[in-house]
């Protein structure tokens, strides 16, 4: 594991590097470290942001700076080992495949010399880690995609993709969460918000949480989408086995 670096980010920030990969290893540290910061209860910082290597602390500089920050997050490292990280839980995303939802579902599955079931069995057959959310409100950032179905983005971005769209970039998958520009192979839609300002949680999804997607016909996908609407809908949400 290489070592960790601070590196000033604006005058209230720092950023905790832990590697230089995208790993669930890196990602494992980050998550006990996140909790070590938040247990010491260290004055004068604000908020703690994942991301794929690092974790983003925003502090307040008038209480604390950097040089003593960084000493104490440095002698948080030690006990990283020690620390009890929650079980990670599996959210189920409904998604239909195809058609409207997923116009270019058929451009992965040619790329990849797949038919479009293959292209929908193997991307419905992984659990997906959520290594951080950004870019927009509550877009995650996954790992675990299978190569198989890696496809380039579009050589033309779209300039309105409606929100729970579903795509593939490169070797990653993502859902959009809100409508939104975007680039990506798009191979369905979840009738699920990913972000809702006017829910008491906002952003549905979490990092270090993981994303199962689960095939649903057409009828299905009009019920999920009307208990949404209503706040009714039942999130399946289960312990993922390790």
């Amino acid at each position: 594991m290489s070592e960790v670096r601070y590196l000033v980010s604006g005058d209230c920030s720092v950023c905790v590097e832990f590697g230089n990969a995208i790993s669930p290893e890196i990602n494992t540290r980050i998550r006990a470290f996140k909790i070590a910061v938040e247990q010491s209860a260290i004055d004068g910082i604000v908020e703690t942001v994942p991301t794929y290597r690092s974790l983003l602390v925003h502090y307040k500089p008038e209480i604390i700076g950097f040089k003593a920050l960084t000493e104490k997050f440095e002698s948080l490292m030690s006990s990283l080992s020690s620390i009890q990280i929650p079980p990670p839980t599996v959210i189920e995303i409904p998604v239909l495949y195809g058609g409207e939802m997923g116009p270019d579902i058929e451009n992965v599955a040619s790329h990849n010399h797949k038919t479009v079931e293959e292209v929908i069995r193997i991307h419905t057959s992984e659990d997906y880690l959520i290594y951080m959310l950004g870019f927009i409100a509550g877009f995650p950032y996954l790992g675990g995609m299978s190569k198989e179905i890696a496809t380039p983005r579009l050589k033309s971005p779209r300039v309105r993709i409606d929100g729970g769209s579903v795509g593939i970039a490169g070797e990653q998958t993502g859902i959009y969460p809100v409508d939104s520009p975007g680039g990506w192979q798009l191979i369905g839609r979840t009738p699920l918000k990913l972000y809702d300002a006017d829910r008491e949680k906002p952003v549905l999804l979490e990092a270090g949480q993981y994303i199962r997607f689960k095939s649903v016909t057409q009828a299905e996908y009009d019920r999920i989408e009307r208990e949404v609407a209503e706040k009714t809908y039942q999130y399946v949400v289960y312990d993922k086995e390790v």
